[in-house]
């Protein structure tokens, strides 16, 4: 996927809707990026895995349908070592070639992760998994430009990575940011402890003032000044808080191609103008 004709991946990101009305709408916003022929698309696996039926179902139909390739989000939430073979099992037998392993964020209620028994605590235990299972998966897995919230420094934050990619990670996409400094930085640390998988940046365009703040304070990321200033200048004018986060991104984007980046993962929040709307300006 990486590399194969030196051009960038394109990819875009979409969470399972929790109604059938909803899964009807984010199948026709697929069906409206369809035209920026992605190299794939994702599905997220929901909070605390309660979406997993949901994922497996629009994923498969998006390849079968659409004829786009997909990646399915699946975490260690809720699932014991049993449970997450028939998973597997099941992405497989749908056709699904790639899998993103994510350790998952705690059940709601719940303020600290915890394995079920005879489940997994942390990602790297999942991908060996997989890795040790056999299954015929490409596995990729997430990254963190800021650090994870939950990583004492960014040292250990870096290890645990070393040893999520040492268990069979083949690329890794990154938290969304938006300080293209802080993801350089971070591949060039990446790359002085011996990760060489493709580092894909992760982007999303901001679209509504308050929901980026909600983003941020719960993944880690920074808003920059600049663009903090941007955005409170224009918050009450909800058409030009999207054109400002677009511009924004297509200028982070413009950037991140120039220095060579293996491709753009975008965060859609299941909408597909902002995005639409980036990737016309970059001319891809």
């Amino acid at each position: 996927m990486f590399g194969q004709d030196g051009a960038p991946v394109v990819s875009f990101e979409f969470f399972p809707p929790k109604t059938d009305e909803g899964v009807d709408a984010l199948y026709q916003t697929v069906d409206a990026l369809r035209g920026c022929r992605p190299s794939f698309v994702s599905v997220t696996y929901g909070a605390g895995g309660s979406t997993r039926d949901r994922t497996l179902d629009l994923v498969g139909r998006i390849k079968r349908e659409l004829g786009i390739e997909t990646m399915a989000h699946l975490t260690c939430v809720g699932s014991t070592r049993a449970q997450i073979r028939e998973i597997l099992k099941r992405f497989v037998d749908a056709g699904i070639e790639n899998v993103l392993a994510l350790r998952g964020d705690p059940p709601q209620g719940q303020v600290a992760f915890q394995a079920v028994e005879g489940g997994f605590a942390h990602a790297d235990e999942l991908v060996r998994f997989i890795r040790d299972e056999g299954f015929p998966l490409c596995v990729g897995a997430a990254c963190y430009p800021e650090k994870h919230v939950e990583a004492g420094n960014p040292a250990v934050d870096l290890a645990n990575l070393v040893t999520k990619v040492e268990s069979g990670v083949e690329f890794l996409i990154t938290q969304l940011f938006f300080d293209n400094a802080e993801y350089f930085a971070f591949v060039r640390r990446a790359r002085g402890v011996g990760i060489d998988v493709p580092i894909v940046p992760g982007l999303m365009p901001v679209t509504n003032v308050a929901q980026v703040h909600r983003f941020t304070s719960m993944c880690g990321a920074r808003i920059p000044q600049e663009l903090y200033r941007r955005l409170e200048i224009v918050k009450d004018d909800a058409s030009a808080v999207v054109a400002t986060g677009v511009t924004w991104t297509t200028q982070q984007c413009n950037e991140l191609l120039d220095l060579g980046v293996p491709g753009l993962h975008f965060y859609t929040l299941n909408k597909s103008s902002a995005t639409l709307a980036v990737h016309a300006a970059l001319g891809l």
